[in-house]
């Protein structure tokens, strides 16, 4: 990566935007920036910016990466969609019940950071482990919130267990919509597994 001058003016395209305009999710805009795969310039602050021509020529181009989406993509539009479809069916479960509307709402983003955060886990190696330390946090954040709204360890624990038995489900129906070797698939569900692990056990410990 090279680093952008503080003071440009080139018209660069933050990665929410060229991701956008790529129609893939930013963790996928990423990797490939991170890979070389893509031109990609980093701010003093370090953020990626991207040349709007380097965008257009990609977008364009009748062999672009877009058309090739990788597992993790799919995976989490899967995820979304079956997760989605089954929490309608939970407004009895204990850990819903006594939930209030501002409640659900923190729920609700903390399962779109859960999901970012294994959609990018997924993705990469994590070599410096900074995103388990993300989903411990995250993970200590939903014990917090359990014990604020009453919940007990294992309403809790229920709770988790369900977003994880959607995520894993999801990954387990891929094969049956796409062509992915079962060596990616196994990796997928080994990398959702041990990101998953540190949510429930983060929360336990908040409990303790």
């Amino acid at each position: 990566m090279q680093k952008l001058p503080s003071n440009s003016k080139h018209g660069w395209l933050s990665l929410k935007k060229a991701a956008e305009q790529l129609a893939v999710h930013p963790t996928t805009l990423r990797r490939w920036a991170d890979s070389g795969k893509i031109p990609v310039m980093v701010t003093p602050g370090g953020h990626r910016r991207f040349a709007p021509e380097d965008i257009a020529r990609l977008s364009q181009s009748s062999l672009s990466l877009r058309n090739q989406p990788p597992i993790e993509n799919m995976w989490a539009d899967k995820a979304l969609s079956v997760t989605r479809q089954n929490i309608s069916t939970q407004p009895t479960a204990p850990w819903m019940v006594d939930l209030t509307e501002a409640d659900r709402s923190k729920h609700r983003q903390m399962g779109q950071q859960l999901l970012a955060l294994t959609l990018q886990f997924i993705g990469s190696d994590d070599e410096n482990g900074e995103l388990l330390e993300e989903t411990r946090a995250l993970g200590t954040r939903y014990g917090v919130i359990g014990k604020e709204v009453g919940m007990s360890l294992t309403e809790a624990l229920q709770a988790a267990m369900f977003f994880r038995d959607r995520m894993v489900e999801s990954a387990l129906q891929l094969p049956d919509s796409s062509r992915i070797k079962p060596e990616a698939n196994l990796r997928l569900l080994q990398r959702i597994n041990t990101l998953l692990n540190e949510v429930q056990l983060a929360i336990a410990a908040e409990y303790e």
